[in-house]
């Protein structure tokens, strides 16, 4: 006989492969001669990264990145069995479990940290990418991960904006002269469970801003520098994204991806079923 085992994560109990190894071992106390076959799975959110790279029998890379607010932290990403994907997972560099209870202000805090990941990774040489946004401390739209990529944000006066969805009250211009070029040659598959637009009432800083620390008091005007934020965008690319389903998934992520980036959304369990074979694994 033979069993797949494939758990999720029980959130803060155990981890998607602690209760793999859990069942598995539970199975064989019962007959030693059961085939195991252990497939951890998450939903594309925070505690994705791990489960697909055993699975796949991958490797972990670890480097030094700028965390929410800028210190340095050392954040992991993984290189899928086949060699070739890359699979980012955003809590790891901009995550909310990165910064204390006092820390959390997305006036400030950025996604610089998951653009120095992608960018390392564009230096190792992968083009292919998995990225799972769950878990974000982020409300800059995506603007932090495309500074570090080589994009500009720039006031009336020519000057970089500060990082955060707080300086973006003062974007005038936005240059993408020095934006990565390997970008254009890459894929990105973008695990995203919420369909929220960028802005508005159902966007990314009305839903999502109160647990990053959003202020009652801060929602209209973050909500109005990312307005503007997607006006430039829109100006610049012709891709509005006021009202994209998925642009405001992780702070307003989501939409600098489906602006400037050649991805696909696509269900975060979708991404990891696919990723890790599961389909052939319980083939009969």
């Amino acid at each position: 006989m033979r069993i797949v085992v494939s758990p999720d994560s029980f959130k803060g109990s155990l981890t998607a492969s602690e209760a793999a190894n859990a069942m598995a071992a539970a199975i064989h106390e019962i007959n030693s001669d059961i085939e195991t076959v252990l497939l951890p799975v998450a939903d594309g959110g925070e505690g994705t990264l791990e489960p697909i790279v055993e699975a796949t029998n991958g490797q972990i890379i670890t480097v030094k990145v700028q965390n929410p607010i800028g210190r340095l932290v050392e954040a992991e990403y993984g290189i899928l069995g086949d060699g070739e994907t890359c699979v980012i997972e955003m809590a790891k560099a901009s995550g909310l479990t990165l910064l204390a209870n006092d820390e959390r202000n997305p006036l400030i805090t950025s996604t610089y940290g998951t653009g120095e990941l992608i960018r390392h990774a564009l230096d190792a040489g992968f083009r292919k990418f998995v990225i799972g946004t769950g878990g974000s401390a982020t409300n800059d739209g995506g603007t932090g991960m495309l500074n570090a990529l080589g994009m500009k944000f720039l006031n009336t006066d020519g000057q970089e904006l500060k990082l955060g969805a707080g300086a973006l009250s003062t974007l005038y211009k936005i240059d993408d002269s020095s934006f990565d070029e390997r970008i254009k040659v890459s894929e990105f598959v973008i695990a995203c469970d919420v369909n929220n637009p960028f802005v508005g009432a159902n966007g990314a800083t009305e839903v999502f801003g109160l647990q990053k620390g959003v202020m009652p008091e801060m929602v209209q005007q973050i909500d109005y520098n990312l307005t503007i934020l997607a006006d430039k965008i829109e100006a610049m690319t012709g891709v509005a994204l006021h009202n994209e389903p998925g642009a405001g998934a992780a702070g307003g992520i989501g939409g600098a991806f489906l602006a400037f980036f050649p991805v696909q959304l696509k269900p975060g369990i979708e991404v990891v079923m696919t990723a890790i074979n599961f389909h052939s694994q319980i083939q009969v």
